[in-house]
């Protein structure tokens, strides 16, 4: 999903453009010259040269002179452009790597067409066309191989540059930065009273890297501010698809859909409307308690709180065109987020955790939605342990990460990899708790009557025999024997 741009924007952007002395690294203009390979070779350019120059977006327009910056119009129209029988915008994102977000826009200006390009800045590598990248020197293209020092200190920027110094707007007044992000969300938050005058808003959100100020005079939005503050993120192009996706289905599959949202907010001042909205949608199971019948949620609200936080804090955020995901089928509930673990799925209930986004971690956890000392994953254990559910499957499917909390399965309906897994889950959590796993807390896991005590063996060999656990003392009797995790 891409954003559009209202005229008005365009007006103003290309106004603004046209301001400028001269071309510049990250603004180039045209008449009518519009051969597709120097097209793709341009996005390279200016896409780097933009992450060079620290930069949001770069610009490629047509219609306008380029020493004058006068309007002349263009013949270039990309809606009607096609290279062989495909359209020139699937060809260039087809062989530009990696993908990055590109929009074309056709608009009228004094009763002339003008044809512009925003393209995102690069992230994390240099971003090529057909396998070579390309740099801006001054208002030249050239290759970025013959510029090494340009390429060193494009590397540096990847380097040391997180995606939360990132810039997901420019150069704003403060009346308008402020109505882009929910400040006073902030302050209540992290439970600071709203400052009195507007300068102490800007400090409080500048001193938190949020905001900055930038060279024009003007202010910036940091990505981590929108992702955070954004009262809306589709305001911020780039941001658009970070927002979180509830996906409500009527059965166990995809073949029939009853609710699908998409979270508007930022992580932080959406995230107790998001877990409300996600809650409403759950199934419940019935219970008897002394004799009375009363409905409760099937999974655990703490659980929900720390899977979804983490898939927010632990997602890649450079990856483009990608957000969390949250799918609530009959049967399960599945938290998705784009990023492939930075350590073994096996274990993530006893590794520190490492986020790939520190800065937005860092804040998330100041105001409580997750704690500074872990992951939550024991936290997730115990309470599915306490609801008497399946262990939660943790995996890896492809470039995702998945979390998979599963429904009230009776003991006898659970297939072996469940008991297994959740022997193995079982163990960790004891070891952690520095109690190790015995027979005995096995069956209270599973709720297994002493009387049938051999079952939970069985349960203990099969999971040895899959190298997840082993014996804390080999040497300790059958009746007193404790399990520990393998990696012990």
């Amino acid at each position: 999903m891409t954003i559009d741009r209202s005229e008005e924007y365009l007006m103003g952007l290309l106004n603004e453009l046209r301001r400028l002395p001269k071309e510049t690294e990250w603004v180039e203009f045209k008449h009518n010259d519009a051969e597709p390979e120097e097209i793709g070779e341009y996005v390279s350019a200016l896409a780097n040269s933009a992450a060079l120059m620290g930069k949001a977006s770069a610009y490629l327009i047509w219609g306008i002179d380029n020493n004058t910056h006068d309007v002349i119009g263009t013949t270039f129209s990309p809606s009607r452009a096609k290279v062989g029988n495909e359209e020139i915008e699937n060809w260039l994102l087809r062989l530009l790597s990696p993908k990055i977000d590109f929009r074309f826009y056709e608009f009228i200006v004094d009763g002339k067409p003008v044809t512009l390009i925003e393209i995102g800045r690069a992230f994390r590598h240099p971003v090529q066309f057909k396998n070579q990248e390309y740099i801006r020197v001054g208002s030249y293209k050239k290759k970025l191989k013959e510029y090494p020092e340009k390429e060193r200190a494009l590397w540096r920027i990847f380097d040391t540059t997180p995606f939360e110094d990132h810039l997901a707007a420019e150069n704003l007044e403060a009346d308008a930065l402020l109505r882009l992000l929910d400040y006073p969300a902030y302050f209540d938050l992290l439970e600071q009273p709203l400052p009195d005058s507007r300068n102490g808003v800007l400090e409080a959100l500048a001193s938190d890297r949020m905001i900055t100020r930038n060279t024009a005079g003007g202010w910036n939005v940091t990505n981590l501010g929108a992702v955070l503050l954004a009262k809306r993120l589709d305001e911020f192009r780039y941001l658009a698809r970070k927002a979180v996706r509830v996906i409500v289905y009527k059965g166990d599959d995809r073949l029939e859909t009853i609710r699908e949202q998409v979270g508007g907010k930022g992580y932080a001042s959406g995230f107790e409307g998001l877990i409300g909205f996600v809650n409403t949608f759950l199934p419940t199971n019935e219970v008897i308690g002394q004799a009375l019948r009363k409905e409760v949620p099937m999974y655990p609200e703490v659980a929900i709180r720390e899977l979804v936080a983490n898939a927010i804090i632990h997602q890649d955020l450079f990856v483009v065109g990608a957000g969390p995901m949250i799918e609530i089928f009959r049967n399960r509930m599945e938290i998705t987020n784009p990023s492939v673990p930075l350590m073994d799925t096996n274990r993530f209930l006893d590794t520190p955790p490492r986020s790939r986004n520190e800065a937005l971690a860092s804040f998330m956890r100041r105001i409580g939605v997750c704690e500074e000392r872990g992951s939550g994953v024991d936290k997730v254990i115990f309470q599915t342990e306490l609801y008497q559910l399946p262990a939660p499957l943790f995996e890896v499917a492809g470039d995702n990460t998945r979390v998979v909390l599963f429904a009230h399965k009776a003991f006898g309906r659970m297939a072996s990899s469940d008991r297994v897994r959740a022997c193995y889950l079982h163990a960790c959590l004891r070891y952690v708790q520095s109690d190790p796993m015995t027979n005995s807390s096995l069956r209270v896991r599973f709720g297994i009557s002493e009387t049938h005590s051999a079952m939970a063996s069985r349960i203990i060999k099969d999971t040895m025999d899959g190298g997840l656990i082993r014996p804390f003392d080999e040497k300790a009797g059958r009746k007193y024997m404790k399990y520990v995790p393998f990696w012990v």
